[in-house]
């Protein structure tokens, strides 16, 4: 067993990613609270997994977005049930670089492009019409030239600080190890009751 909760999370994500659908496997719920104390939950994509963190992208006009702004604190959970797996992380929430949202917006398909322009996320709408001849402005705006980052749009990095693996057992003995990271950096491993 991996004392590093990354290494073990990416080992974990690409079984369950051969194992069905690989963007189901990018499946997150993403817990965050605002000043008020109340929890918000949303399934959102994971983008990367590296050393720094979870990455997800986000319209920053939106409630999760105002939400982070108040606490920079967020929850992930996954759950792979082919695996019998979920996998849960707590952290701290920075924004992605500039540049780095760039280069992954640059990656995205031409219509998902339009759409981070045209909608003004978790903002009151109309009816639908509304938002396709919003797209549909964005589209004959942009017509023959490649669609630039949205200002209000970009990444965040879910640094963990905690990680915790469940796996289903037989008899509902599960196993449970939980990382913790320590003020210098360094993880610490152990076993909870199910």
């Amino acid at each position: 067993m991996s004392s590093d909760p990354i290494e073990r999370f990416q080992r974990l994500f690409a079984r369950a990613q051969a194992a069905g659908e690989p963007q189901r496997a990018t499946a997150m719920t993403l817990a965050t609270t605002g000043l008020d104390g109340r929890p918000s939950a949303r399934m959102v994509l994971l983008k990367e997994v590296d050393e720094r963190g979870f990455t997800f992208y986000t319209n920053y006009d939106s409630r999760k977005a105002a939400q982070l702004s108040d606490n920079a604190h967020a929850a992930l959970v996954f759950y792979w049930p082919t695996l019998a797996v979920q996998i849960r992380v707590e952290g701290s929430v920075t924004r992605v670089p500039a540049g780095e949202a760039d280069e992954y917006f640059a990656s995205r398909a031409r219509q998902s492009q339009l759409g981070a322009w045209a909608s003004l996320q978790s903002q009151p709408l109309q009816n639908r019409r509304e938002l396709i001849g919003r797209y549909l402005q964005e589209k004959a705006r942009r017509l023959g030239r490649s669609v630039p980052r949205p200002p209000h749009w970009g990444g965040y990095v879910v640094s963990p600080e905690r990680i915790e693996f469940w796996e289903s057992r037989l008899g509902r003995l599960h196993d449970r190890f939980l990382y913790t990271r320590s003020d210098d950096g360094k993880w610490q491993r152990e076993m909870l009751y199910p």
